[in-house]
């Protein structure tokens, strides 16, 4: 079995694909299928998040791509952006992961969840797609140097990583 220990650059010629909805693409350790039928074992360290286009190393040196799977998700589309702000807050307010762009907020499809926004005047409808969602204030770094093909919107982004929460309880990041 191929041990996927490590990220490598994802600009090295890969030996494999390694295809992952995004709730597999959030376990550091598990057991899974490459495209070629051959079994790996992701071992990374424990919260690592893995993102269409990484690349992993594995023990024997050959390196994997990661390709996030087409998904059945909701995408709710607005050229108001107070909006699409109100629908990102009740969607984060239940904890959904979601996935923002310019003109819209997409999330794993809930027909509960599109009833909600229409309520609310957005319309909503069903997509097959890769799902790569915000990956929220306290997940620990950000992505930097992969743009994503499926998502052209995103634009790059980079900010000063010291700051305090301002809720007195003696840290900052």
């Amino acid at each position: 079995m191929l041990h996927l220990i490590d990220r490598a650059d994802p600009e090295a010629p890969v030996h494999d694909t390694l295809t992952l909805p995004f709730e597999q693409r959030q376990k550091s350790r598990q057991r899974v299928t490459l495209a070629s039928g051959r079994e790996a074992g992701i071992l990374l360290t424990p919260g690592t998040r893995l993102h269409d286009g990484d690349v992993l190393r594995a023990e024997s040196g050959e390196r994997v791509r990661v390709c996030a799977a087409i998904e059945d998700l909701s995408t709710a589309r607005s050229a108001d952006a107070l909006q699409l702000a109100r629908a990102s807050y009740h969607l984060g307010n239940r904890h959904v992961p979601v996935q923002i762009g310019a003109g819209w907020v997409r999330y794993a499809h809930d027909h509960v969840l599109d009833d909600m926004l229409r309520q609310m005047g957005l319309p909503v409808t069903v997509e097959s797609a890769p799902f790569e969602p915000e990956a929220g204030a306290y997940a620990g770094g950000h992505r930097h140097g992969h743009a994503h093909e499926h998502a052209p919107d995103e634009s790059a982004h980079g900010h000063d990583h010291a700051h305090d929460h301002g809720h007195g309880h003696g840290h900052s990041h």
